[in-house]
């Protein structure tokens, strides 16, 4: 009797944490899957999708990527503002447009260009024009995914969207 009650304890008690531990993958997997519907519907063009990414140390402006191209495929650019300033930049607001979406009119130049706080070369976007997509877009990065805020993640890590 008293295995028998033990065995439903356990079985009870396993279950319970297979259902704890399902809701949020399937949450998440559901969130990556209407994303991939939303950018398998982006118009093709000459444009670009930009996701801000702001890190207080490092001058990297976000990852760029081309429409209908998943998030994964995106590259972390140092921004031309020779052009066009940066939204953030033009509203004397630096970093305040962290995690918005933008649709961008630019390009890659060719030109790689330095970035000391992280000791790595970048792609220069040059840019054109900007409209904002969304302030809340959908999240691209593990730790928005799990709950923790960017700056949870690290001062110095710099994350790459999944």
């Amino acid at each position: 009797m008293r295995r028998a009650a033990g065995l439903l304890l356990t079985i009870g008690l396993f279950a319970f944490l297979l259902a704890g531990c399902e809701s949020v993958p399937s949450g998440i997997q559901q969130t990556k899957v209407e994303m991939a519907q939303r950018i398998a519907a982006e118009p093709p063009g000459d444009y670009y999708i930009g996701r801000r990414y702001f890190k207080p140390d490092f001058k990297v402006w976000g990852y760029v990527r081309k429409p209908g191209q998943p998030w994964s495929s995106a590259q972390l650019v140092m921004l031309n503002e020779k052009q066009k300033l940066a939204p953030d930049r033009e509203r004397l607001s630096f970093g305040s447009d962290n995690n918005y979406e933008y649709k961008l009119q630019g390009y890659f130049s060719g030109d790689k260009v330095y970035e000391p706080a992280s000791n790595t070369i970048y792609p220069e976007f040059v840019l054109k024009s900007y409209e904002v997509i969304s302030t809340t877009p959908a999240p691209i990065f593990k730790s928005q995914m799990s709950g923790r805020s960017q700056t949870a993640v690290t001062r110095y890590t710099i994350e790459k969207p999944e």
